[in-house]
C-alpha cells in the first residue's frame, strides 16, 4: 500500500487553489447576473418607450373627454348638400340641444344663410378647412392657407373666429396637429361614429352602434347630409337625454386648465 504524506506546504497550496476556484466561480456568476440585469433593464426601457413614451411623442387630437358628469357632444360635419340642414336645426331646437358644426369653406360660401341660421340658433361652428383636402399631403404653409381662407369666409357672417378644427377624412399627422394648434385651434376627432354617409346603414343600425357605447365625455360624429339622419337623429337625442346625458358644444365639453391627451385621445386633467 502506498502511503501519502501531507505536508504543511501541500495544505497551503491546496488552500490557495481552492480559494482561486471559488473566486473564479463568484466572478463568473457576477458577470452572468450583470448581463441578465442589463438585458432585463434594456427590455424594460424598450417596453416603456413603446408604450408610455410612444403616446407622449405622438401628437394626438381630442377623441373624447374624461368627465365626472354626463355631458356629451354632438358634432355635425357639413361639406356637401344642404337639403337636411333645416330639419337638423329644427330637431336640435325641439330637444334644446346645442351642437358643434364643422363647416367647409365652399359650403359656407354656397350657403351663407344656413351658416347664419346655425350661428343664430346658438350652435358652435368649427373650422373644417376651405376645400376639404387631405391634410397629410399639405405643407405647413398650405395648411395655414386652408384655415385662413375658411375664416375669411366665415367671419363676415358670424363675426367670430373658430376655436376648433376637424381634419377632413379624420386624417392627421404630427405636423397637422402642431400646425393647427399653433394657429390657436384645438383639434377634435370623435369616439362615436354614426357612419351615416353610407346609404346601406339603417337608422336602427346607427342607433345600435352609438347608443350602447355612450359614456360621459363622448363626441359623436354625424354629417348634415347623412342618408338616414332624419330617421335616427330624433331617436338618438331622445334616448341619450332620457338616460341622463346632456348635450353641450365641444368647447364646453373640453376641460379647462392644464390637461393632457392620453394614448387613446382622451383629454384628462394634467
Amino acid at each position: 500500500m502506498r502511503i501519502f504524506v501531507i505536508t504543511k506546504r501541500t495544505l497551503i497550496i491546496a488552500a490557495i487553489v481552492a480559494v482561486c476556484v471559488i473566486a473564479a466561480v463568484i466572478i463568473a456568476l457576477s458577470f452572468t447576473d450583470g448581463n441578465a440585469t442589463a438585458t432585463t433593464g434594456a427590455t424594460a426601457q424598450e417596453e416603456y418607450e413603446l408604450t408610455v413614451m410612444a403616446g407622449r411623442k405622438k401628437e394626438l387630437p381630442v377623441y373624447s373627454v374624461s368627465r365626472d358628469d354626463k355631458k356629451i357632444a354632438l358634432t355635425i360635419d357639413a361639406a356637401w348638400e344642404d337639403d337636411k340642414t333645416d330639419f337638423i336645426l329644427d330637431t336640435l331646437a325641439q330637444y334644446n340641444v346645442k351642437a358643434t358644426f364643422f363647416l367647409c369653406g365652399f359650403w359656407v360660401e354656397k350657403y351663407p344663410d344656413k351658416v347664419k341660421a346655425i350661428f343664430d340658433a346658438g350652435h358652435e361652428i368649427g373650422n373644417h378647412t376651405a376645400t376639404h383636402p387631405h391634410m397629410n399631403s399639405l405643407s405647413t404653409s398650405q395648411m395655414q392657407e386652408e384655415l385662413n381662407k375658411y375664416e375669411a369666409l366665415l367671419t363676415p357672417i358670424t363675426g367670430v373666429k373658430s376655436k376648433l378644427f376637424r381634419a377632413p377624412y379624420g386624417e392627421y399627422n404630427d405636423n397637422v396637429i402642431k400646425t393647427v394648434r399653433s394657429m390657436g385651434y384645438e383639434v377634435i376627432q370623435w369616439n362615436l361614429d354614426t357612419v351615416d354617409w353610407r346609404p346601406e346603414r339603417s337608422a336602427q343600425t346607427i342607433l345600435d352602434t352609438v347608443l350602447p357605447k355612450l359614456e360621459p365625455g363622448s363626441i359623436i360624429l354625424c354629417h348634415n347630409n347623412g342618408y338616414k339622419i332624419k330617421d335616427y337623429l330624433p331617436a338618438l337625442l331622445k334616448s341619450a337625454i332620457d338616460n341622463g346625458y346632456e348635450f353641450v358644444p365641444v368647447s364646453e365639453l373640453l376641460l379647462a386648465g392644464n390637461t393632457i391627451i392620453d394614448v387613446n385621445g382622451v383629454q384628462k386633467p394634467a
